[in-house]
């Protein structure tokens, strides 16, 4: 199968990922960027890849076949739009957009078009997720109690308004596609700004996950200010509880659970060695060639927008630095 042709516009911190991972599939054609030391590093490590700083340049290019941004949050719409009406598949770091209306403009566009659009939520392509999500629908855990997704981390290149836009993109869509939830409702919001310069930095989330009747407590919580960087998913059941700590190298995923004597029993489950965004960056390509829907469509983007832009306008109403913005 002939592997569409891909161009990627940002190849920052996290874009220079995805420049790395389309080179490996043989699949990236051009990279664009506003940085000329970026673009000669691409130019360095990828032979054969055109670079530019202009979008309009690469969009006209009639060999690139799909355009991957990895921008800023707040661009995202923009460029993404454009790529649909020049006729591009679309893949999208997280979030899709920064409202719903943009999502909804977006979604209908790329079917209007009978283009992919998909978002690039990466840990509903990572083989420990998929094998935690494996073992909760066989009932390894027992009757899911609670749910917490800790990510926190030290990070003074702030560009989202909130680190809720920057991390908890990540927190919402894997809790809510490991427990098969597709109306997760946040029921309290906490956020401070600890710097006074009007940044949300340190923030929380209380979540409800109506789940086959019931209603699935769990909690996000999210910080730029956190010298120790923490990426730690916590699921437990009635049987067991599930850790999953993303910053380790090996044993990545934990079962606990306790024993007839009182002991604490853990278990290592096995899962596939493969690096997450590969699997997405392959996988984006497959929908392009197959036509097939991706895993992380505009659907799978829609509740995460949702979710967020609710919870930034609670906490735009109470901007006061350093204080609790506790609001239910």
């Amino acid at each position: 199968m002939e592997l569409p042709k891909v161009a990627v516009i940002g190849c920052g911190n996290w874009g220079k990922n995805l420049v790395r991972n389309f080179a490996n599939l043989s699949a990236l054609a051009y990279v664009c960027d506003s940085d000329p030391v970026r673009l000669e590093h691409v130019q360095r490590e990828h032979r054969g890849v055109r670079v530019t700083d202009n979008f309009q340049e690469m969009l006209d290019a009639p060999d690139v076949k799909a355009v991957v941004v990895a921008t800023p949050s707040d661009t995202h719409f923009d460029l993404a739009k454009r790529a649909l009406l020049a006729g591009k598949h679309v893949y999208v770091e997280k979030p899709l957009a920064r409202d719903v209306r943009h999502a909804d403009e977006l979604d209908e566009l790329a079917t209007k078009s009978n283009l992919v659009l998909m978002v690039g939520h990466l840990l509903l392509y990572h083989p420990a997720v998929n094998c935690l999500k494996d073992l909760i629908a066989q009932g390894e855990l027992g009757e899911l109690l609670f749910v917490r997704s800790d990510r926190m981390n030290f990070n003074m290149s702030r560009r989202d308004w909130s680190v809720l836009w920057d991390l908890a993109p990540h927190d919402i869509s894997m809790m809510s596609y490991l427990l098969d939830c597709e109306d997760t409702q946040v029921s309290r919001v906490g956020g401070w700004d600890t710097h006074g310069n009007g940044l949300v930095d340190v923030a929380y989330l209380d979540l409800s996950f109506p789940v086959k009747g019931r209603e699935i407590p769990g909690q996000v919580r999210n910080s730029w200010v956190d010298p120790q960087k923490l990426v730690r998913l916590t699921v437990n059941g009635s049987l067991k509880t599930a850790v999953l700590n993303d910053a380790q190298v090996e044993n990545k995923l934990a079962l606990h659970s306790l024993g007839r004597d009182g002991r604490m029993i853990v278990e290592y489950p096995s899962y596939a060695d493969t690096e997450p965004l590969n699997v997405e960056c392959e996988h984006f390509l497959q929908c392009i060639a197959t036509g097939e829907r991706p895993r992380t469509d505009a659907n799978n983007a829609y509740q995460v927008v949702r979710i967020l832009s609710d919870v930034e306008k609670r906490l735009s109403r109470r901007p006061q630095a350093k204080a609790a913005l506790g609001i239910k």
